[in-house]
């Protein structure tokens, strides 16, 4: 298993937090932050949106990540919810550890 980090936006804060605390009940994630509020600039169907939204900053593995994106898909509100992920490179020895176990 190798270390991720995934970024999701969420509507409201409600939502965010419902969504980390499945990923975390679940394993699926290690952690969780969720950072409020964020701006969100981006094109739908056809136009320019701007919206407040919160961000759900994720540390999984890439073992976890295809569960964490359906479970994330099954409890979003959004129509194409934002999972994108990048490996984590490096880091602390103690925390990547202590992400890989709890994500087993």
């Amino acid at each position: 298993m190798k270390p991720m980090v995934a970024f999701v936006t969420a509507a409201s804060t409600d939502e965010a937090t419902r969504i980390a605390q499945a990923l975390v009940e679940k394993r699926l994630a290690a952690c969780v932050n969720i950072v409020a509020p964020v701006v969100s600039v981006y094109r739908w169907e056809g136009r320019v949106q701007q919206d407040a939204e919160v961000l759900l900053v994720i540390k999984t593995t890439d073992a976890r990540l295809p569960d964490l994106i359906q479970r994330v898909k099954a409890l979003h509100s959004y129509q194409v919810p934002e999972v994108i992920a990048l490996p984590i490179a490096d880091g602390s020895p103690d925390y990547l550890r202590w992400l890989l176990d709890e994500t087993q």
